[in-house]
């Protein structure tokens, strides 16, 4: 995985030119930027019209998610496609965005305005030039703000947790700005509701190893009276949750192994005073304890089998996962040839 920096400031003029040289490297790739919304009234015109900016002939996509201010009506007046999504969660409308958009490429940010549209022309030259399928926009000076600590500290934690369990991909798998090829939204089984939803796209890309790079943004404050809607304890729980869920899906095997050895564990540790006063007594005092104890080790040894049977399982649905990925057209171009 290659990670390249990103300067935090621009100048002005550079704008234009690093816009045409990805329009220019590119000239037959349509480009949609997707912006899931939910009461961004206040930042998404803008959005709009940065992201319009940064990446001319690219078709901007709104997708209200149920807001109960002018979000959809700010977004249409900068000029963006407005489509609605009624349940509430990033994760419902990730889902209804990859269904409904077609384009070559991706770009995902949010309409909070806190992701700089000037580094889409970068992400996207990237994914472009090195055919990737994914390009994550790891966010700079996400604690530096007091309000973001614990949103900090909980998505290292995260980060380290996801690599131990699937792997070092990825440095920031919250960042909600990334830039995605045709054949990886297409082929993405969005499972999740909510805001754990950028986990399960990054669980994807390493569970098919699939191309993918990372490239430090900017990540701005929000602008005053603009509230975010992540709950630190809620959606850390959930995150983890998802975690569990990923982990029992693509990795079976670890994780009924886990219980199983808890619960042999147990058994064992039951078993052992037993063990030691029937050889110096030739007597077993307790029969409900023993009873108990190979209770345990009879679930322990079912929970390994299963783990057993569901990672054959898990590599067979791998598989599938793959022949859909390959079935989807690269960057809407056909393979490389000589």
């Amino acid at each position: 995985m290659n990670v390249h920096l990103l300067t935090r400031e621009e100048p002005e003029a550079d704008k234009p030119a690093r816009a045409t040289a990805v329009a220019a490297s590119a000239p037959s790739l349509s480009i949609a930027v997707v912006l899931p919304c939910f009461n961004e009234a206040l930042t998404i015109g803008r959005v709009v019209q940065d992201f319009a900016g940064a990446l001319p002939g690219a078709v901007v996509y709104v997708f209200d998610n149920a807001s109960t201010d002018e979000t959809a009506a700010a977004a249409r007046r900068a000029g963006a496609v407005v489509l609605a999504e009624p349940r509430r969660g990033k994760g419902n409308v990730v889902r209804r965005m990859f269904a409904e958009v077609e384009a070559d490429v991706y770009v995902m940010a949010d309409g909070d305005g806190t992701y700089d549209a000037c580094a889409a022309p970068t992400l996207v030259a990237k994914l472009i030039d090195q055919r990737l399928d994914m390009v994550v926009g790891v966010r700079e000076g996400v604690t530096k703000d007091a309000g973001r600590r614990g949103h900090g500290f909980g998505n290292g934690l995260f980060n380290l947790l996801y690599a131990a369990v699937f792997g070092r991909d990825f440095t920031d798998i919250f960042s909600g700005y990334r830039v995605l090829s045709r054949r990886f939204v297409k082929s993405f089984p969005a499972i999740s509701a909510g805001f754990e939803t950028e986990t399960e796209l990054s669980v994807h890309a390493s569970q098919l190893k699939l191309p993918v790079a990372e490239v430090r943004v900017p990540y701005g404050r929000r602008v005053e009276g603009s509230a975010s809607k992540l709950s630190t304890f809620r959606d850390g729980l959930r995150i983890l949750r998802t975690f569990a869920f990923l982990l029992k899906e693509t990795r079976p095997f670890i994780f009924y192994s886990f219980f199983s050895a808890a619960l042999a564990a147990l058994s064992l540790a039951l078993t052992l005073p037993l063990l030691l006063t029937y050889l110096e007594t030739g007597l077993v005092p307790r029969f409900p304890t023993a009873i108990l104890a190979t209770g345990l080790m009879i679930v322990s040894v079912l929970l390994f089998v299963c783990g057993l049977i569901l990672d054959s399982l898990a590599f067979s649905r791998v598989e599938q996962k793959r022949m859909l990925y390959l079935a989807q057209r690269p960057f809407g171009l056909g393979g490389l040839r000589p």
